[in-house]
């Protein structure tokens, strides 16, 4: 496909404005409930992370933010301004915060849902702090993914952990409002896993009625769609779709997946259908009238944790895919698709889709690459530098140093 000068022009000002967060945890050694495999180059401190986020960032131009875990990223009691300054020290800034209300022992039941009070509590006051943090350190959304749920008809009240947890949503907005009101709270579901009986947020559904009960249409709860969380068959561009229509799409969290859960490298299953989720918010933008490289403001994050590929190789892998994927569904012939769809011509609508998508963007691309100083081939010159060899020898040294070891472990 050739493109006119206008139209190239359109397409890099839509990729000038598509930024990715990248995880904070994704660079580190995690695991399976079965065991984990070590890399040498995996990233053990905070500031190995950062390093790693900022690399990735060099490399492709589109991942100016990291995503944080509190617990993990930030020590208790510390100022949080010293992980904000390791950030701004390898070229990134923190992104979205998210509590962790899943990993002590007290939230085995449940942490906002629990029937233990304690635990309740426990976990509002630490995603109040989260609040704290997230102000001080600059950042502008709070990420809320829990792992509530029950594993056995009967095992408890429904009905009870659903006026639980509206009530904590509701009672998280209300502070976020009076000391962090910049910032947006993301409400995320899964279907399953850990819980296998109900999960208490288990689709885009109970996450936007949640959104509504806590923030009403103030815009501050809004859903965020992991493309891994879904049911074998789910249509996720008509998710995406019908929650931009209602103001309800916070962002994304992207990864890929074949049976069900996540962890695999953008595209990697099935890329055709992440670029119908890019079609549908360009297609968004179209309708609305925006003008031109200007998309809705949604937040686009991974979140992807790999024991197998290598993690800096896997981020740039995903990353480079987004942006292919993003750009083909920029090419699409907005006009023509509109006159297909109008005069009921649904083989030349699917065929307006057809050829963005099979459009070569690696030319493209790398235009825009070479323009902003980047390597055209991100991947490729990332796997040239020999940076990951290297990384693993100076951080095995430092972890002997440390007296740190890395051995299997079991959840």
């Amino acid at each position: 496909m050739k493109l006119s000068s206008r139209a190239e022009s359109h397409l890099f000002k839509a990729l000038d404005n598509f930024a990715i967060e990248l995880p904070s945890w994704g660079f580190a050694d995690t695991g399976t409930r079965f065991g984990k495999f070590f890399q040498p180059a995996a990233a053990s401190t905070v500031e190995e992370k950062f390093h790693d986020a900022g690399l990735v960032h060099k490399l492709t131009g589109a991942c100016p933010t990291v995503a944080v875990h509190v617990l993990w990223d930030f020590t208790p009691g510390s100022d949080p301004n010293v992980t904000r300054r390791i950030a701004k020290k390898h070229g990134v800034r923190i992104g979205s915060i998210n509590p962790n209300v899943f990993q002590d022992q007290q939230y085995k039941l449940g942490s906002f849902c629990s029937p233990d009070a304690k635990a309740r509590a426990d976990a509002l006051e630490h995603t109040l702090d989260c609040i704290d943090i997230g102000k001080a350190v600059g950042s502008d959304s709070l990420s809320m993914w829990l792992a509530d749920g029950t594993n056995y008809p009967g095992q408890d009240s429904i009905y009870r952990r659903k006026r639980e947890l509206e009530k904590a949503f509701k009672k998280i907005v209300e502070v976020m409002k009076k000391k962090w009101p910049r910032a947006t709270m993301f409400i995320e579901y899964k279907p399953f896993e850990p819980a296998f009986y109900h999960t208490d947020i288990a689709d885009w559904g109970m996450a936007a009625a949640f959104c509504m009960s806590c923030a009403g249409t103030s815009g501050k709860a809004k859903v965020l769609v992991d493309t891994g969380h879904h049911l074998p068959g789910c249509n996720i561009e008509h998710i995406v779709a019908f929650l931009l229509s209602e103001n309800l799409l916070g962002g994304f969290h992207f990864n890929d997946r074949k049976y069900a859960d996540d962890d695999l490298t953008l595209g990697s299953i099935d890329p055709y259908a992440v670029f119908r989720i890019f079609d549908q918010i360009v297609q968004y933008a179209f309708e609305r009238g925006m003008p031109e490289g200007k998309l809705p403001g949604v937040a686009y994050m991974v979140d992807q944790s790999h024991n197998l590929k290598p993690k800096l190789e896997a981020m740039v892998q995903t990353v480079d895919q987004a942006q292919r994927l993003f750009a083909k569904a920029n090419l699409v012939d907005r006009k023509a698709l509109a006159k297909a769809q109008g005069t009921g011509d649904i083989v030349g609508a699917e065929t307006a889709l057809r050829n963005a998508y099979e459009t070569d963007v690696t030319p493209l691309l790398a235009r825009w690459r070479r323009s902003h100083d980047l390597p055209a081939d991100p991947l490729a010159a990332l796997r040239k530098s020999g940076v990951i060899d290297k990384l693993g020898k100076e951080r095995a040294k430092a972890r002997k140093e440390r007296g740190e070891t890395q051995s299997a472990s079991y959840a």
